[in-house]
């Protein structure tokens, strides 16, 4: 057979064949990751968290609540790959291969590389390929924002697919590109037979890991305000037991994130009753005034309704 019956450079049956290769590759590579980190985390010696010990810093999180954290990764993902086979939609669809794609394939595969690079204590490896876990992650993201928001008539895509992706994000953002970074730049201390944690902050870099969980939080929280993010307020929270819940830790770094641990929660609590209670109420007085606005949705098409094409009678 010479050619297939079909018109490949359609776009609809480009859009179809990519989403049938996600179909096959996302599963694929979700199991490569799987695969890879399981076996450093409970095969080898030392395993992921073993390598943690070794190496402490002022922002070392605690192992077992990370581990938890991939694990809602995992299972947030398995439900993106049902969505992959069950999505009708053709807005589901466009999200799926438009939005996502190939994005979180290659994701996957750098994990299961990362977990592999951090065992052999490869760390400049490791810390290039968390940013490139990160840059993946964040394209994703900003691309499903974008062009692909979550909508409230498609409680599944945003359950199934901007929460996922979301949270994975949240992962190397917060805690994993720095925990590599620290440890190239040699931001750690060695603790000795006998002695306790290096009292002096300069030694232990506290005020580095200070700026660090500080500036990435501040960001998370902004996020929540202004997006009623709760995927974000979630993760960010188990990001910030993680971390204060290995101790010892200096100071800046232990109080930053018990502060932010509570600031997260509450950032969404006020995200929401601001916008129940003050937005609409604002929207209810703006509709019921006796001015019309200078744009109102609601209305009919016309001077204050939305905007309509233009014609020639709008020309005179």
């Amino acid at each position: 057979m010479d050619s297939l019956p079909i018109d490949t450079s359609h776009p609809a049956v480009r859009d179809y064949l990519s989403l049938v290769r996600l179909q096959v590759l996302t599963p694929l590579s979700l199991l490569i990751n799987i695969a890879a980190v399981s076996t450093c985390a409970f095969l080898v010696n030392p395993s992921i968290g073993g390598i943690a010990k070794l190496h402490p810093t002022s922002i070392t999180p605690r192992p077992s609540v990370i581990a938890a954290y991939v694990g809602a990764i995992y299972l947030g993902q398995i439900g993106y790959c049902l969505m992959l086979v069950m999505a009708s939609k053709p807005e589901t669809k466009r999200a799926l291969v438009k939005g996502v794609g190939f994005s979180l394939v290659l994701a996957n595969l750098v994990m299961a590389l990362w977990a592999i690079s951090w065992v052999l204590q490869w760390w400049l490896a490791s810390t290039i390929l968390q940013g490139i876990l990160l840059l993946l992650l964040f394209y994703s993201n900003l691309a499903l924002l974008i062009y692909h928001p979550p909508e409230s008539e498609r409680p599944l895509d945003t359950a199934l697919i901007h929460a996922p992706m979301r949270f994975f994000f949240i992962l190397p953002f917060s805690i994993l590109f720095s925990l590599c970074l620290f440890i190239t730049l040699g931001l750690t201390y060695v603790p000795k037979p006998g002695e306790g944690p290096p009292r002096d902050y300069s030694k232990w870099h506290a005020w580095t890991g200070f700026g660090v969980v500080f500036g990435t939080n501040l960001v998370g929280m902004l996020v929540i305000l202004l997006r009623r993010d709760i995927v974000w307020a979630a993760a960010a929270t188990w990001i910030c037991v993680s971390i204060w819940s290995l101790r010892p830790k200096p100071a800046p770094v232990y109080i930053t994130v018990i502060v932010f641990t509570i600031l997260h929660p509450l950032s969404l609590i006020v995200s929401f009753v601001y916008d129940k209670f003050v937005k609409g109420r604002r929207q209810a007085v703006l509709l019921a005034g006796e001015e019309p606005a200078l744009y109102n949705p609601r209305a009919p098409p016309g001077p204050n309704g939305p905007p309509r094409e233009i014609d020639e009678e709008t020309w005179g």
